[in-house]
């Protein structure tokens, strides 16, 4: 008896010490072997941010410039936006061909509130207490799905709307989310709920946008230049102090995380990155983010008149809110459902996961962002036209997400590849558009078949994955 307890304990003790510490040479091993059974990750994006830039360079010599280069965070950071929205519904296998004139249309209300002073007034009657009704409505129903946020966000819109607070730009951005999380809230329920199809159901909703914006802006569009908060998110920038302040911040919190998570792991007996693989890539990353803000904070104008630089405020949004997705979708238990449910959506509802509180809530964040992306969009566009949102600009965020490396298919994808495949999109119209003889039928040739490629390997990945 003492034996065969003492050979249990000694397999016990033999487990626990089994543990991995990943190296340097561990996390190339790791990646070639995800890329070798059909994970490419970030790599197509990484390549294509690489290829366009030799191409465009030698289509003209404007394009690596400091000038040029720093006008990129502000032209694609809508993209940008929008696509990380998409990237929490496309994690489940879902579509929200809606997004981008949700976003439209949320920024068309905020722009009539800030422009005529008072919504209820600038409306017509039938209108306005329609808003107001589709806030109330979204907000019980909310409630009754429990998606907590959602309704705090709604609730905080329509507070903001009856109070008169979105006469005042901040404000009328704060509603224009909480419109957009309102949207996020039916397109969820008809999605999780009434069970149709999702692309079915933002497809319609991606018409019935177009027309109630028409009914915000009144069939006028509205200038947003001269709302200097709102002109600024896209067309200024932070000052040299607060760009290195802003990098600073950034890259000692990313390496204090790493470096405590490592050592936590190790005194704990877990599997944990070693301290030189830690010191290693935290070295990398520090390194990119000091020459970019180099970069950024030299003088980028083309005269004696005025200076330009500074990180732009466009590229630190939309890097607070990549961070900020990163750590909901890693960090926490509702991003650990989502992954599972975009992997196999039964198994996870057999593990006890609310499905459709999942589905729901990503519907509500995809529509959030989508409404804060209509708002970037009309500040790099300078105002809120009548069909603002529509065309290419959802197809456009879609192909973001795809050429980044988020799955058509469910279950994989992160928010940086939003980030990296809006800047392969961006780089497409800014290098075209530095040639004066190249029309704007070769954006769209070169968009689709970028995209196409992106999704073929995302379907061949998939593929080997699935035989492996």
């Amino acid at each position: 008896m003492s034996t065969t307890t003492g050979s249990t304990a000694e397999r016990a003790s033999e487990f626990s010490l089994d543990v991995e510490r990943r190296d340097v040479r561990g996390a190339i091993r790791e990646w070639i072997d995800r890329l070798r059974g059909g994970d490419p990750g970030a790599l197509p994006s990484i390549l294509g941010i690489v290829v366009l830039g030799i191409i465009f360079s030698q289509v003209s010599s404007r394009f690596l410039t400091s000038y040029n280069i720093g006008n990129l965070p502000g032209q694609g950071a809508y993209i940008a936006v929008i696509g990380l929205g998409l990237v929490f519904v496309l994690l489940l296998g879902e579509i929200d061909l809606s997004a981008g004139t949700t976003g439209g249309m949320a920024a068309g209300f905020a722009a009539r509130a800030v422009f005529s002073g008072d919504l209820h007034g600038a409306l017509d009657a039938g209108v306005y207490w329609s808003l107001l009704g589709f806030l109330v409505a979204a907000l019980a129903l909310a409630v009754w799905l429990r998606t907590w946020s959602g309704a705090a966000v709604i609730l905080i819109g329509l507070v903001v709307i009856l109070a008169n607070l979105d006469k005042h730009v901040f404000w009328a951005i704060i509603a224009a989310v909480g419109i957009g999380a309102a949207v996020g809230v039916f397109t969820g329920f008809l999605v999780a709920k009434v069970r149709i199809p999702s692309f079915v159901v933002t497809l319609a909703l991606f018409l019935a946008w177009q027309g109630v914006l028409l009914f915000a802006l009144n069939s006028q569009s509205i200038n947003t230049s001269n709302f200097d908060l709102w002109n600024g998110l896209t067309q200024k920038n932070l000052s040299p102090t607060w760009s290195w302040v802003f990098t600073i911040v950034v890259l000692a919190l990313y390496v204090g995380y790493t470096l405590i998570k490592s050592i936590t792991a190790q005194r704990a007996g877990l599997a944990a990155d070693t301290l030189q693989l830690v010191v290693v890539r935290g070295g990398v990353v520090s390194a990119i983010g000091i020459v970019l803000t180099v970069l950024a904070n030299r003088n980028r104008s083309s005269n004696q008149y005025g200076r330009i630089e500074g990180i732009p405020w466009a590229a630190v949004i939309v890097v607070v809110l990549m961070i900020a997705c990163s750590i909901g979708l890693s960090k926490t238990q509702w991003g650990r459902h989502l992954y599972a449910t975009g992997g196999n959506a039964e198994a996870a509802r057999r593990a006890g996961i609310d499905v459709d509180h999942v589905r729901v809530s990503a519907f509500i964040l995809c529509s959030s962002f989508g409404a804060f992306g209509g708002i970037l969009l009309a500040s790099q566009s300078f105002s809120v036209s009548l069909n603002l949102g529509a065309g290419n600009i959802l197809l456009f965020s879609v192909a973001a997400a795809v050429i980044g490396g988020t799955s058509l298919f469910g279950g994989r994808g992160k928010p940086r590849d939003a980030v990296l495949g809006a800047l392969v999109i961006v780089m497409i119209p800014n290098g075209l558009g530095l040639k004066a003889n190249l029309g704007p039928q070769y954006q769209q040739v070169i968009t689709g078949v970028v995209l196409l490629v992106a999704a073929s390997v995302d379907a061949i990945s998939r593929r080997r994955t699935a035989k492996g």
